[in-house]
């Protein structure tokens, strides 16, 4: 029996069913648009379909790669705001030269199936400190537990606004 196929239970289950409910709602905004609708910046933010469904993946990824390891030790990131770290920030709220929608829906789908592996496997009772930032006092500390709720609740926000894009661009809706 693969990891994949294992029967989960549980508080395990209900973190899975949640994750695949707001990942879905996610994946929904982007169903028929074309590379350049999912590139349309339709409201006044510089947000667009694919570079939330590009954001959250790199979000998702990240908070896993926490989960497994505690995060890196090493000093915080560099936070002068340089021109080229201000691209490469707008540059994953949007799909950038050469990225398309189904590029970046089919990572999305390889991260998803990761953490979904990890949600299977991992203690979620560890607990890690949380990495050095400016919005973040020294000494917080998060369970595993928290940090797939955490993914969860990027994906359902991203999700709400992927969907007030596309409602814009051609009427679609999520839900109602």
């Amino acid at each position: 029996m693969t990891t994949n196929e294992q029967i989960v239970t549980g508080e395990r289950a209900d973190i899975l069913d949640f994750l695949t409910k707001h990942r879905y709602f996610l994946r929904h905004t982007a169903e028929g648009l074309t590379d350049e609708q999912a590139n349309t910046r339709s409201t006044v933010s510089a947000l667009t379909v694919g570079g939330l469904i590009k954001h959250v993946t790199a979000v998702e990824q990240n908070w896993a790669d926490f989960a497994q390891t505690g995060g890196s030790t090493d000093a915080p990131e560099e936070t002068e705001y340089t021109p080229e770290r201000i691209a490469q920030w707008e540059n994953q709220f949007r799909l950038a030269e050469g990225e398309t929608l189904a590029g970046v829906l089919a990572e999305y789908e390889k991260v998803a199936a990761a953490t979904d592996d990890l949600v299977r496997t991992l203690d979620l009772d560890t607990t890690y400190e949380l990495p050095a930032a400016p919005w973040q006092p020294p000494g917080v500390f998060w369970t595993v537990r928290r940090v797939f709720l955490h993914i969860t609740a990027e994906t359902a926000q991203h999700a709400g606004h992927a969907d007030i894009i596309r409602e814009t661009i051609d009427g679609q809706k999520t839900m109602g």
